[in-house]
């Protein structure tokens, strides 16, 4: 499961707070309910950078639910298709995740209607995605900034209903969650840059970077990307990629894809 919502939320609280203090605000809103991690996020980051600021939160203290929002929004002329409201979809650079009656239970999947992006690709394709001190920068021989290659990676592999999934796991406030996200780049970029990584790291390198790598990713999505311990990590992470360039080659198929190798100039196994 990338973690797509809980980087999101930090880098928009981040965002708002400086915001917020630009133009002289002294209450800051936000609408997450009092379920889930989202709360947590935004009250950690808000306390934090703007301590001296009220956090306003309606949807928690009203305890409003779906469905009330939903009546809400109606009696002031608000019109849209609500049937597909009862899904609760979050789309993002990283992955889309998706919630609905189905993900609050333990035994039912989503329903095809439930998942934003449809599968209409069925061919198999070979992509090669390049990469250079660890980060995405180019797809099949094209030139790009890593974010454009996040998009140009999920722009070919999304329709191959790559990614798709549904995630359990332990929310910030001790309860449990079942989420569905679809996360085609996501998956093939994480798998594409592990692959590399075997290829041009070492042993130990590669043990302590899946060690540090967790609690970083732990500490994310509790939203405590400002506790300095991050840049601690992040110093290290960094300085592990300064030879995780070259290519990787991937093959996309309907909900799934496959490594097939790598070729960089770091390839200890070519080394003599």
């Amino acid at each position: 499961y990338p973690l797509s919502v809980s980087a999101e939320r930090v880098f928009q609280a981040v965002a708002i707070a400086e915001y917020a203090k630009k133009i002289g605000a002294d209450a800051i809103a936000h609408g997450s309910t009092g379920a889930g991690n989202d709360q947590v996020r935004f009250d950690l980051i808000f306390n934090v950078l703007a301590p001296e600021m009220e956090i306003i939160t309606p949807i928690r203290d009203m305890k409003l639910s779906r469905e009330e929002e939903v009546e809400f929004l109606k009696s002031h002329g608000v019109e849209k298709e609500w049937a597909k409201a009862k899904y609760s979809i979050n789309k993002g650079l990283w992955g889309t995740s998706v919630g609905g009656a189905e993900t609050l239970t333990s035994h039912q999947s989503l329903p095809e209607e439930a998942w934003p992006t449809k599968i209409v690709n069925r061919d198999g394709l070979m992509v090669e995605i390049g990469f250079e001190h660890g980060e995405p920068t180019s797809i099949n021989g094209e030139r790009l900034t890593p974010v454009q290659a996040i998009k140009k990676l999920q722009e070919i592999a999304q329709p191959y209903g790559i990614g798709r999934d549904i995630h359990v796991g332990d929310t910030i406030i001790g309860i449990k969650g079942r989420v569905g996200f679809e996360a085609a780049a996501p998956m093939i970029l994480i798998k594409a840059h592990q692959l590399l990584e075997k290829h041009v790291l070492g042993k130990w390198q590669l043990y302590w970077k899946d060690q540090l790598g967790e609690w970083y990713g732990m500490l994310m999505h509790e939203g405590q990307f400002l506790d300095p311990v991050m840049r601690d990590i992040e110093a290290f992470l960094e300085n592990t990629q300064q030879k995780v360039t070259g290519k990787v080659f991937v093959k996309l198929e309907p909900k799934r894809f496959e490594l097939i190798g790598i070729e960089s100039e770091f390839d200890l196994m070519q080394s003599k």
